[in-house]
């Protein structure tokens, strides 16, 4: 008989006691036997988030032998893959393999069903028996290994009309778009930054919809070949190459875009540390800025709008919201240039 558990799967905390799975600093990833409220996952591919790969990309100095050893090595060590620099983990790709008896009768997956989990992989129990292949131009890691889904974990099934590779890609950032769908309104000046990227894009595309032709769209981009492509794709009003690292200049830049009335909305899709500050002061007062990013710092993002005298209201980037899953898949379903980007870049 199977071992009863609990539904947010503090049963496999190790340590230390008393927290939920993701705080922890380890976790049981034993796969041997499941507990009764847990789904079993023969893990294909890991999606790592942005964030996450591209730190341990840089602590690897792009050696896809050294990101393999780091990745093993946080596993081994956690039982997870949170990355110990950021914090973050991402998602998986896999297929069903054993549902808990007491799920059985919850649950619409039955063995053999392909889904993504919906839930961070620094809560997920992982196991890597072997890394086969890393495309680091996507942060995606394809490996052996099996995973644990808690009672309480979300999933997608991965659509029949869309290339598998192509929905995990999508369904990692599903949050993005999906909350940039429930923020932005009819009229609004929208920015987005780090808006050339895969939840960038997503972003952009929802933002247009949702502002209408009353609204205006600004896409910051890194790179003047996302730049490029941001422009070619016609979603935003405005594009441009900018550091958002740089909160003065592009500060001066949405002041002279906007005509000094500034953005009704921000949303903050980059991977790298130190654009709090961009996004608080491109932001009118009453406005709201979405840090997506997960390499935000609260504290520098909290303590630097008191020390400019701004009002902003600032969300922390919950992944998950109502229908995200639903709403990001039917943008490739229904925007055949984003669903073109998206195959060459992804799938």
């Amino acid at each position: 008989m199977q071992k009863k558990g609990n539904k947010y799967g503090t049963h496999r905390v190790i340590e230390p006691k008393g927290v939920l799975p993701q705080p922890a600093n380890k976790i049981d990833n034993n796969m041997d036997e499941i507990w009764d409220n847990e789904i079993l996952i023969d893990v294909q591919t890991l999606n790592i988030d942005s964030a996450s790969f591209t730190d341990i990309s840089a602590r690897a100095d792009h050696d896809p032998k050294k990101i393999a050893e780091i990745m093993m090595d946080i596993v081994a060590k956690q039982g997870k893959h949170r990355n110990p620099w950021t914090g973050s983990g991402g998602m998986l790709l896999g297929t069903v393999e054993k549902i808990g008896d007491a799920l059985k009768d919850k649950t619409d997956l039955k063995v053999g069903d392909k889904i993504a989990t919906l839930v961070s992989l620094s809560l997920t129990p992982l196991r890597i028996d072997k890394i086969k292949e890393i495309r680091a131009d996507v942060d995606q890691v394809d490996i052996d290994g099996k995973a644990i889904l808690f009672e309480s974990g979300i999933y997608a099934k991965i659509p029949s009309d869309l290339p598998e590779k192509l929905a995990l890609s999508a369904l990692d950032v599903a949050g993005a778009p999906a909350q940039t769908a429930k923020l932005c309104k009819p009229g609004d000046t929208v920015l987005i930054i780090g808006a050339g990227g895969k939840s960038g894009m997503l972003c952009c595309y929802e933002a247009k919809k949702r502002v209408g032709v009353t609204g205006k769209v600004i896409g910051m981009c890194h790179s003047q070949k996302s730049t490029e492509r941001l422009q070619k794709l016609g979603f935003c009003d405005v594009v441009f190459s900018g550091n958002a690292g740089d909160p003065v200049a592009m500060e001066a830049k949405i002041n002279e875009l906007t005509h000094g009335q500034m953005a009704d909305v921000t949303i903050n899709n980059v991977n790298i540390p130190d654009t709090e500050m961009t996004s608080v002061l491109c932001t009118k007062n009453d406005g709201v800025v979405y840090f997506f990013s997960m390499a935000t710092s609260f504290t520098k993002a909290a303590l630097g709008a008191e020390g400019v005298g701004s009002d902003v209201t600032m969300i922390i980037g919950n992944g998950y919201t109502k229908g995200h899953a639903e709403i990001t898949l039917q943008e490739l379903r229904e925007c055949q240039a984003l669903r073109d980007i998206f195959t060459e870049l992804y799938a």
